[in-house]
Order: structure tokens, then C-alpha cells, then sequence
């Protein structure tokens, strides 16, 4: 006699998943804070007015070659409006750049001109460092 189970079936989908939340009692629900994100981080889809908010600008160049790298912080928004404003950014001040873990990174030393660009948006900028 044969020991077979039906994995998968055209008209129910995969039955391995079904039976793994009967098991349980409860589907699985997604974490709402992902790991290695910052305590009190906005839900996706939030962001908190400029206005509200304090921008501090740093430069770094540990690490990278001795090449400059402007990094933005401390910015309160969601991750699609972190990356429209990164590319505004890149496209002002002509260079490349990134979002990574909630800080907009641009190539080069460009806090003067990033600092007039975050204020006349309604931010609260602060230049960090000499």
C-alpha cells in the first residue's frame, strides 16, 4: 500500500500551505517591524511633515576610499518618499547616490547645497561636522 499525499492540486493550490495554518489555528501574519529596523519607525505608507521634522546633514569619507559622502538623517518617511526625495537630491546636485537603512547617502561634500534644498521644502536642517 502506498503512502502518498497530495501536494498540489489545480483547483485548491498548494495543500502543504493549508495544512500548516490548520495545524497552527491562525494564517501567518506579517511582522509589522522588520528586523534591523529602528524602534518607533513609521508603518508603510506614512511619512510625518517637513515642517515636524530636523534633517541633519553629515559628511563621511571612513571608509570609502577617501572619497566625501553626504549622508541625510534622521528623515521620518516612508521608504517610497525616501526614494523620490534621494533622486531629487542626486538630480540637484548631479551625482549618484543611495537609501540605505533610512539614510539617503549622495556622493561628494554637498551639505550647503542639500541644506538649501531640505529648508526651502520645509525641513529643519542641521550641518553636523567641520
Amino acid at each position: 500500500m502506498s503512502k502518498t499525499k497530495t501536494v498540489w492540486s489545480s483547483e485548491h493550490g498548494d495543500l502543504r500551505k493549508k495544512d500548516l495554518t490548520a495545524s497552527t489555528g491562525s494564517a501567518r501574519r506579517p511582522n509589522p517591524s522588520p528586523a534591523g529596523s529602528p524602534k518607533g519607525a513609521l508603518r508603510e505608507g506614512e511619512s510625518v511633515p517637513p515642517h515636524q521634522q530636523t534633517v541633519y546633514l553629515h559628511c563621511e569619507s571612513a571608509g570609502r576610499g577617501g572619497k566625501a559622502v553626504t549622508l541625510v538623517k534622521n528623515l521620518a518617511l516612508s521608504a517610497e518618499k525616501m526614494k523620490l526625495l534621494a533622486k531629487k537630491l542626486k538630480q540637484e546636485c548631479g551625482t549618484g547616490g543611495t537609501v540605505k537603512d533610512g539614510v539617503i547617502e549622495i556622493q561628494g561634500e554637498h551639505r550647503e547645497k542639500i541644506a538649501g534644498l531640505l529648508s526651502k521644502a520645509g525641513y529643519k536642517v542641521k550641518i553636523a561636522g567641520g
